[in-house]
């Protein structure tokens, strides 16, 4: 039987994702942790959200209604488009997997991005029989704009620019990004991951939503997970030119989004409270993290995103595995082919300082 599974299958690499709180707790038997390793919001889930999951918990047994039509349409209103160009997901990861099936045609298109980056591209590229072109990255690990452009042909689907960048952190402004998509030959769409866009500042320099108007090939993800904090509740939306959203909704299973998670979105684009308070943690504490690190020695990426990747004067990976026998998860890049660099995200003012402390004695 094992026959019958595609030989793309057949090596395929899973996905590695961060560790848990369970799992520093079983191995290393310690019952305080501190996770900094998965960019999750500092400040938890917002009160409003909590109450109205609360209320809402008794309609579960309740469809949902398909495509959540009424987070489409917030979220055109906030971003200045027409709700038909929004297709909300159980995740980005969803969209960007949807992205892939509709526009790459198997064994003839390409997709291409740069190395050392979120894995998911890849793995869709290869699920989905499309070829995978990676391009270096420049000086510093810079993102290599211009080389994408190069690289990308009549053949070229996609070309995939995370910014702000995980891991680096780096981010693309809007006329970088406006630049590079007009570069790319005719029928490439250039998807922008926003993952951690509302993190970036000044807004003005790097939003690139307002392209969306000139630019026919742009497409913007974005998610809840990161600066609304849902990330639990798996919620993220795609912005594109309206035929290509209406493609995407034909083509998806039903359903895909739950009936709590379009209603925390809602309540989350509501607070807008809590969404400034989290920004204002996380740049404090990026600031005070980058400005801690940089003293102990450590090569720091200038971040616009909730983290920052560094480079320890000493072996990173005996590091991470110090600090992790003292409750503090950090991110080891090896999964991205960076085995000399750790990444770590905001905290809480306490988690910050714990992990700053811990840092400096062991370094």
């Amino acid at each position: 039987m094992k026959e019958r599974v595609r030989k793309q299958i057949l090596d395929f690499k899973p996905y590695t994702p961060g560790l848990t709180l369970e799992d520093i707790r079983e191995k290393y038997g310690v019952e305080q942790v501190i996770k900094l390793a998965s960019n999750e919001n500092p400040l938890g889930v917002s009160p409003v959200v909590q109450k109205v999951l609360g209320r809402r918990a008794a309609e579960v047994f309740r469809y949902p209604q398909n495509h959540s039509p009424r987070l489409a349409a917030a979220l055109a209103q906030r971003l200045g488009v027409t709700p038909d160009m929004v297709v909300v997901g159980n995740g980005s990861d969803e969209i960007i997997d949807m992205l892939y099936r509709v526009v790459a045609e198997p064994g003839r298109d390409n997709v291409v991005c740069y190395e050392h980056s979120f894995s998911m591209y890849r793995m869709c590229a290869k699920l989905c029989g499309v070829e995978y072109r990676e391009v270096p990255r420049g000086h510093g690990l810079g993102l290599p704009l211009a080389d994408l452009a190069r690289v990308a042909d009549e053949h070229t689907a996609l070309v995939i620019v995370t910014s702000p960048d995980n891991p680096t952190g780096l981010a693309a402004t809007a006329k970088e990004l406006g630049e590079l998509a007009r570069a790319l030959p005719e029928g490439a769409l250039l998807v922008v991951d926003g993952a951690y866009a509302e993190f970036a500042r000044p807004e003005e320099v790097y939003e690139a939503a307002p392209r969306l108007a000139e630019l026919e090939n742009l497409v913007l993800l974005r998610t809840f997970s990161k600066a609304y904090g849902l990330a639990g509740l798996r919620l993220g939306y795609g912005v594109m030119p309206a035929w290509l959203a209406s493609y995407l909704r034909r083509a998806r299973i039903p359903f895909t989004v739950n009936l709590a998670a379009e209603a925390a979105g809602l309540a989350a684009l509501e607070d807008e409270t809590f969404l400034n308070e989290t920004l204002r943690v996380v740049w404090q504490g990026r600031d005070y993290l980058a400005s801690a690190l940089a003293e102990m020695g450590c090569e720091v990426t200038p971040s616009q995103a909730n983290f920052l990747m560094f480079r320890p004067p000493s072996d990173a990976e005996a590091l991470f595995e110090n600090l992790l026998r003292r409750g503090i998860i950090v991110r080891h890049l090896k999964s991205f082919g960076l085995p000399e660099h750790l990444r770590v995200n905001v905290g809480t003012g306490r988690e910050n300082a714990a992990f700053a402390a811990a840092c400096k004695e062991l370094l």
